[in-house]
């Protein structure tokens, strides 16, 4: 029995004196209790205990003393702390001591001190702990007030006497032996630090890194906050338990840590090493509180979509075959918003506006505008007023091609019951009546009524109103009934359109170019390619939609070579993914110039380019989709191209051109229309006449088919010609420019003969003059793109006093939009 606790009393000892100084002192206990056998033992124990009290208090009087708090602790007990001066030998050299000292003596006044509560109580648990202070715990307390006191550079000089290095082995197997659910069963079990010794220099290093963030060195501040993770993390398998103590602030220390490692890498200007950072963060088992936890997840998708870095994607091992394992930045901050989203709407945390935001920005870029709507319409009751949610929605439908739905739930808005004022509004519905003809004259309303709700002040908003007036104007001449109703809105529809120029001194795109189109749907093509050259200067070309507008006025100038060197100019721009558009361009000028093997080339590269982007992966994030739709893009290059193969009279090539279109959208009017024109070419009337039947059972108003359909019938002698006239006058009704339509009308007019002559004289000279301004393309096909608007209409409201902020994101995202359009500019 005696030999028993004779073992356990010596392992107590070694515990109990980490200093080399008192080594003699346990070997002289050993001796003792050896010779004196079981009495002198108790007899030991009791001097022992007392003896440990009075070291203790000596100490802490001993610690405070060399702290600064000389006046205070010699008035507790100024005996007792020469005593323990006498008694405690210190670990470090003369030279650190020198050091603690006077950095500490340094900034203490002449006044009167007072004792630092929090610290006298941290180097009473470190006491009651461990037995004692020892030299790093002494100068992690020491940092800690002179950093608190704002002595930056004097607490960093205090902070780089530890060797986190060398204790950090020490600190990793405590918390692990912390945080097991075991208790000790032998001597090897017990930690060879206490938990308050851990966090006090965890503190330590944490303040350092804040010190070192202070004086601008962002990459050794980086550094040491990496060594808090490094040294913890390992420990960590299922997190850091809740019950450390009342008076531990490890868990705290740590989740500061945590949240500042990634602005660190930032500011020192290493992106990849953030995101790192971030990642480690949400998927480490730090035990984050959700504040903490929200604010990191905001930071990185903040960070991920304005940060200006391509992220790799994370490699997420834990996860199962079937998760959703983000591919690119745009992707990981969508996943991120919307979990932050989701705990909003479950009441975790508070409402954050900037959240919805963000989430509009990264969404609209990706293309995703019906999920941006759905994330609006789950959104709480109240998170939206309602007029900014039907205005947000109404976006997110008109972007996606939706723009009745659009268009109703913007009148629900404009409603007496909502905003019958509310300006953006109504220029949104303007503007989706401009685009269809059916609507064209609501849409005249809703812009008038914009312009008489701005009354006066902004200039850019009233040219904005004045240009959707124009568009409004010119989509309603086009289905005015009477050429001279027609006339008289074509020219309103320039004079709006010049008002809308000359109140924002030629600097709007969105103005020159609907210039540029209605002076060029109008015939009027100098002042057309004026506007379009001046539009080409403003964007630096910058914009594939204005190379590909002068591109055809040249065509309709007969300029064909200049057109195709200016379709060339812009595909040296472009970036291979964006530049199908260019190619088709280019291969209707090359038709319209009779280079057909040379389009067939063209038609070839721009298959490719289809067939690239429907494989790779970048391309499926739908970004920046604003322009045409690739299955639509490539569904009219097969139907050129079989139309190209009937006229070289190549009909089997042309019928494997006719079977892709058909695989691709079996009951498009223009798949039967390219069959129909099969047919005709090979002089199967009956059968070519079934085909444009169906495609007008399709669609009404396709305009090639009703004018293939009269030609077809005039050929077949059907009787009364009226049947064929009808068909004519139902094209030129929704294409007032098309010559093919005024010819075959005319040679209508001519076999009836006797007044009719005179009529088919002026449907010649009309077809004459229309082909010798047609371009290779209608202009009537060049619409505006709504998807720009979207975002430009978002900037300027925002700009007018909604969300500045967003505007600033919005005004970036155009620019990522040019940027990632043409790389080779920028």
């Amino acid at each position: 029995m005696l030999v028993n606790e004779w073992k356990v009393w010596n392992w107590r000892l070694k515990a109990a004196a980490p200093f080399s100084g008192e080594k003699s002192s346990i070997v002289t206990g050993n001796m003792e209790i050896k010779a004196r056998g079981r009495d002198g033992l108790v007899e030991f124990k009791s001097c022992l205990s007392e003896s440990m009290r009075g070291r203790k208090r000596a100490k802490l009087r001993k610690l405070f003393a060399r702290l600064g708090f000389r006046s205070t602790t010699n008035c507790l007990c100024s005996a007792e702390l020469v005593k323990a001066n006498e008694m405690v030998p210190a670990t470090g050299s003369q030279a650190s001591r020198d050091c603690l000292a006077s950095s500490c003596t340094s900034q203490v006044g002449n006044g009167d001190q007072r004792l630092d509560t929090g610290n006298i109580e941290e180097a009473e648990s470190s006491l009651r702990d461990g037995v004692c202070l020892n030299y790093e715990e002494a100068r992690a307390l020491l940092g800690r007030l002179e950093y608190q006191r704002g002595n930056v550079e004097a607490a960093l000089r205090v902070f780089d006497g530890i060797d986190i290095a060398a204790i950090a082995p020490k600190m990793k197997i405590s918390i692990t032996r912390k945080i097991s659910r075991h208790k000790p069963n032998s001597p090897w079990d017990v930690p060879p630090m206490s938990i308050h010794a851990v966090s006090l220099l965890i503190e330590a290093t944490y303040l350092k890194a804040r010190a070192l963030q202070d004086l601008s060195r962002f990459k050794e501040a980086a550094q040491t906050c990496s060594i808090i993770l490094d040294t913890v993390e390992p420990a960590l398998t299922e997190g850091l338990p809740e019950n450390l103590g009342m008076d531990c602030k490890l868990l705290e220390t740590l989740g500061k840590a945590v949240e500042l490692l990634p602005e660190l890498w930032k500011l020192s200007g290493f992106p990849n090493e953030a995101i790192s950072s971030y990642r480690r963060a949400l998927l480490g088992c730090w035990n984050l509180d959700a504040s903490t936890c929200t604010r990191i997840q905001k930071e990185f998708a903040i960070f991920l979509l304005y940060g200006g870095c391509d992220a790799s994607p994370p490699n997420l091992r834990s996860q199962m075959d079937s998760s959703f394992i983000p591919r690119n930045n745009i992707e990981e901050a969508i996943l991120l918003l919307m979990i932050l989203l989701r705990k909003f709407n479950l009441k975790r945390v508070e409402w954050d506006p900037s959240i919805i935001d963000h989430l509009t920005f990264a969404l609209s870029v990706s293309g995703e505008l019906k999920t941006l709507a759905s994330q609006a319409e789950e959104l709480l009751p109240g998170v939206l007023e309602r007029k900014e949610r039907y205005y947000t929605l109404a976006l997110c439908y008109f972007g996606e091609g939706d723009s009745l739905v659009a268009l109703n739930l913007l009148k629900i808005l404009l409603s007496a019951r909502e905003d019958p004022n509310c300006l953006k509004a109504l220029l949104l519905a303007s503007k989706i009546c401009g685009e269809n003809s059916a609507y064209a004259e609501e849409g005249v309303s809703f812009a008038r009524r914009a312009l008489a709700n701005l009354n006066s002040g902004c200039d850019v908003m009233a040219s904005v109103a004045n240009c959707l007036l124009g568009v409004s104007l010119s989509a309603q001449a086009r289905s005015s009934s009477s050429d001279s109703e027609r006339v008289s809105r074509q020219s309103e529809a320039l004079e709006v359109l010049g008002k809308a120029d000359e109140m924002v001194e030629g600097k709007d795109y969105q103005v020159l170019f609907n210039l540029s189109v209605e002076n060029a749907e109008q015939r009027k093509l100098d002042p057309a390619l004026r506007f379009a050259k001046q539009l080409l200067k403003l964007e630096a070309g910058a914009n594939i939609k204005t190379w590909i507008l002068l591109a055809r006025i040249l065509s309709a100038q007969k300029r064909y070579v200049d057109a195709e060197t200016v379709v060339n100019a812009a595909l040296d721009q472009t970036g291979k993914w964006n530049q199908g558009e260019l190619l088709r361009t280019k291969s209707k000028l090359q038709i319209a110039n009779g280079q057909l093997k040379n389009a067939v080339e063209t038609y070839t590269q721009l298959l490719a380019v289809l067939q690239l982007r429907t494989k790779s992966f970048a391309v499926g994030m739908k970004s920046l989709k604003g322009g045409r739709d690739d299955r639509s893009l490539e569904m009219e290059t097969w139907q050129d191209l079989a139309n190209v193969y009937t006229t070289m009279s190549q009909w089997r090539d042309a019928e494997i051109c006719i079977s892709k279109l058909t695989a691709i959208s079996p009951q498009s009017a223009s798949r039967w229309h390219a069959t129909g024109r099969l047919y005709e070419a090979k002089g199967d009337y009956r059968e070519a006449l079934g085909a444009y039947s169906k495609a007008l059972d399709r669609e009404h108003a396709h305009v090639p088919s009703l004018v293939s359909t009269a030609i077809v019938l005039r050929e077949l002698g059907c009787q009364p010609l009226a049947i064929a006239r009808s068909f004519l006058t139902d094209a030129l009704r929704l294409d007032k420019t098309n010559h093919v339509a005024w010819f075959n009308l005319g040679l209508l007019n001519k076999a009836e003969g006797g007044k009719s002559v005179l009529e088919a004289v002026e449907c010649f000279q009309a077809a004459t003059l229309l082909e010798e301004s047609a371009p290779a393309e209608p202009f009537s096909h060049f619409k505006d793109d709504s998807y720009h608007f979207l975002l430009t209409e978002s900037c300027r409201i925002g700009i007018g006093g909604l969300n500045p902020e967003f505007a600033v994101r919005i005004c970036f995202q155009v620019h990522v939009k040019i940027v990632i359009s043409f790389p080779n500019k920028y």
